[in-house]
C-alpha cells in the first residue's frame, strides 16, 4: 500500500515538473503576449530610427569632425607626419588633412544612407526576444555582425569618391609629399580609403547604438505605439 502510494507520488510530480516545462518552454514566444515577429519589428523600428535621427546628423558639415564620439583621427603610422609637419611649421596643413579626413566621411555617409536602410528592412532576428532583453546596443551590435562585410564592399568605392570630392585626395597627396621631402624620415603610404571607409562604418554603428539606448531607458524617446508596447518589456 505505501509503495503503492510513493509511486503516485512520483508520477504526480514527474506529470507537473512536465507541465511546469512546457510553461516555460513557452515563455520566449509569448512573453507579454507578444511574439518573436512583433519584437523583430519593433528592434527594426529602433534601428531606422537611429538612421533618421542619429546618423544623419553625420552627414552635415562637421558631423564627424566635430562629434568626439565619432571624430576620425589620423591612423598610427600618420602620427609622425602630423607631428613632423607641425613641428616644421605646418599646423595648418595637418589640421586641414585631418578635417578632410572627416569630410570624405560625412559626404560618403550622405551618399550610403540608403544602404543601411536596405540593410534594416532585409535583416532577420533569429532570436528577436534575447537581442530585445540584451544590452543597450544589442541590435545595433547584431546589425554590425550581420552587415559590416557587406556594407564595407559597397561603402570603400564611395569614400574613394568622396576623397576626390572633398579634395582629400590631393591635400593627402601634397602632406605626405611634404613628409616625405623631409630628411631623415622613411616615406608612408598608407591606404587612407581602407582606413577612413572603417572609421566610417564605426561612426555609424555607434550613432545608430546612442539612439537604440535612447529607446531602451527613456520612454519618451519610444514615439511609436510599437516601441512602447515592445520595449516596455524591458522595464
Amino acid at each position: 500500500m505505501i509503495r503503492n502510494i510513493l509511486v503516485f507520488i512520483l508520477i504526480f510530480n514527474l506529470s507537473a515538473c512536465a507541465e511546469l516545462q512546457q510553461v516555460v518552454n513557452q515563455l520566449p514566444q509569448q512573453t507579454g503576449g507578444i511574439g518573436n515577429t512583433e519584437i523583430a519589428s519593433a528592434l527594426r523600428q529602433a534601428l531606422d530610427f537611429g538612421i533618421d535621427k542619429q546618423v544623419t546628423k553625420l552627414t552635415q558639415e562637421d558631423g564627424f569632425f566635430k562629434n568626439e564620439l565619432v571624430k576620425i583621427v589620423l591612423p598610427q603610422e600618420l602620427q609622425k607626419v602630423d607631428k613632423a609637419l607641425r613641428d616644421i611649421g605646418l599646423g595648418n596643413l595637418a589640421d586641414e588633412g585631418l578635417k578632410v579626413l572627416n569630410r570624405a566621411a560625412e559626404d560618403a555617409v550622405k551618399e550610403a544612407t540608403p544602404i543601411f536602410v536596405d540593410a534594416v528592412k532585409g535583416i532577420t532576428f533569429a532570436d528577436a526576444k534575447t537581442i530585445l532583453l540584451g544590452n543597450d546596443d544589442a541590435a545595433t551590435q547584431y546589425l554590425n555582425s550581420k552587415t559590416e562585410t557587406a556594407l564595407y564592399s559597397k561603402f570603400n568605392p564611395v569614400i574613394k569618391n568622396s576623397f576626390s570630392k572633398v579634395g582629400a585626395d590631393q591635400i593627402w597627396n601634397n602632406l605626405i609629399n611634404k613628409y616625405n621631402s623631409l630628411p631623415f624620415t622613411a616615406d608612408v603610404n598608407p591606404d587612407l580609403t581602407d582606413y577612413v571607409t572603417g572609421e566610417a562604418l564605426k561612426g555609424v554603428y555607434t550613432m545608430i547604438a546612442v539612439e537604440e539606448k535612447d529607446i531602451r531607458s527613456q520612454a519618451a524617446s519610444r514615439t511609436t505605439d510599437l516601441l512602447r508596447k515592445v520595449f516596455a518589456l524591458q522595464d
